[in-house]
């Protein structure tokens, strides 16, 4: 059974899907003294809630979780009836069909949850003809290390693997819940995307027409909210460099087709997919925070990072978030790489000073690019979704 939530974690969900299909069918089946074994060569089957692509890596799901993405504590506490109604129905497939695993992928507040409850049924009902005790593993670790870390102790008791994307987390964790497993296995970006050559970067001058890619988000309500505000910037960015070329890019066709009534700034596309083409041709990244911030470090693209949210999220967050940064990569240097710019900050104004100093300062786009490079080495190398499926196996094995 596997569980993700977001387009991120439904892309890592059918990657890992199709890894471990293919292991299981590469693999014999473990030796017993049954007549009647249950473990046989017979294709794995997979299940649970997610979104296309599991669909389409042959996961038989319950619904497409990933249409009920929702941002920050508030967005959750207005839709809690639907989502404890998807918590119960997901709950009752897994008793009713009782997989050998259960793979939550990323979507910590959910995953960590539902774990929760298994275990609770679980330790229940042991008895003679009550044995199901499938084996639970969280795919992205939850940012315990930015606030409420007690969730690690609460991984502990219920896990059985936690699979790592960061090498910082190894160490965080061993420190407080030294008995639980958790296997680095990288980042699973660097297997989709080629890193580019040094020295393939465009050297941008004040004077030049700069390439600039906008990422407003990945959900409807993310995009809703930073339109004004990255549209507005790279107006602001096109009034001092009128030979400059901006690219948005959107997850899917729908969020795109939702934008054609806006009035888009002269010199400005939208698109739908073509991340990795956008950014290896980039000088600049207007970005949201969060993952794609690590594919900006990948293309070695300096970015300015900014964030809006409801006011009763981000005075939520302001209480229970621990770390100086939001975007990864400056917390995995501990210094703000990437300028950042979080709710009241978060202006057109802001975005486009700080982006305009960015491409007029060809030796501090070196020196954040060097740093970017050292950050993208230390996350492991490609086979991240390879390494994940033979650490699942294991267990099963």
């Amino acid at each position: 059974m596997i569980i993700a939530g977001e387009p991120s974690g439904d892309t890592l969900a059918a990657e890992l899907v199709t890894e471990l299909r293919a292991g299981l069918l590469a693999s014999p089946p473990p030796p017993t003294a049954d007549v009647q074994p249950l473990r046989t060569e017979l294709a794995p089957r997979f299940f649970g809630a997610g979104g296309p692509r599991m669909a389409a890596a042959g996961v038989d799901l319950a619904f497409d979780l990933t249409q009920h993405s929702v941002i920050g504590i508030s967005d959750v506490l207005k839709k809690y009836s639907q989502f404890r109604r998807l918590f119960k129905q997901l709950l009752q497939m897994a008793l009713d069909r009782q997989p050998d695993v259960i793979i939550g992928v990323d979507y910590g507040g959910f995953n960590l949850r539902f774990g929760q409850a298994i275990k609770r049924v679980v330790r229940s009902n042991r008895g003679l003809f009550n044995n199901w005790n499938p084996k639970l593993v969280q795919f992205v670790s939850p940012q315990v290390w930015a606030s409420r870390p007690g969730r690690a102790y609460e991984l502990a008791q219920d896990y059985d693997l936690l699979l790592s994307i960061f090498p910082f987390e190894k160490e965080w964790y061993a420190q407080r819940v030294p008995q639980l497993r958790l296997d680095f296995v990288g980042h699973p970006m660097l297997g989709r995307f080629q890193k580019p050559a040094p020295g393939n970067q465009r050297i941008v001058t004040g004077a030049a027409s700069p390439k600039v890619v906008l990422l407003p988000g990945s959900r409807a309500d993310e995009v809703r909210r930073h339109w004004g505000l990255v549209a507005g910037a790279f107006d602001l960015l096109r009034q001092k460099l009128p030979g400059i070329q901006g690219t948005m890019i959107l997850p899917d066709e729908a969020l795109l087709q939702s934008l054609k009534h806006l009035d888009v700034p002269q010199g400005l596309k939208l698109q739908a997919g073509g991340l990795a083409a956008a950014l290896g041709e980039a000088d600049l990244a207007l970005t949201k925070s969060g993952t794609i911030t690590m594919e900006c470090a990948l293309f070695g693209v300096p970015a300015v990072v900014f964030y809006k949210t409801s006011w009763p999220t981000y005075w939520i967050g302001r209480q229970i978030v621990n770390v100086k940064y939001l975007a990864m990569p400056n917390l995995m240097s501990g210094e703000e790489i990437f300028p950042e710019f979080i709710q009241h900050s978060a202006t057109a104004e802001n975005l486009s000073r700080a982006g305009l100093e960015l491409l007029q300062d060809p030796p501090r786009r070196e020196k954040i690019r060097r740093k970017l490079a050292d950050i993208v080495d230390s996350l492991g190398g490609p086979g991240a979704i390879h390494r994940s499926g033979k650490a699942v196996l294991s267990l099963l094995h």
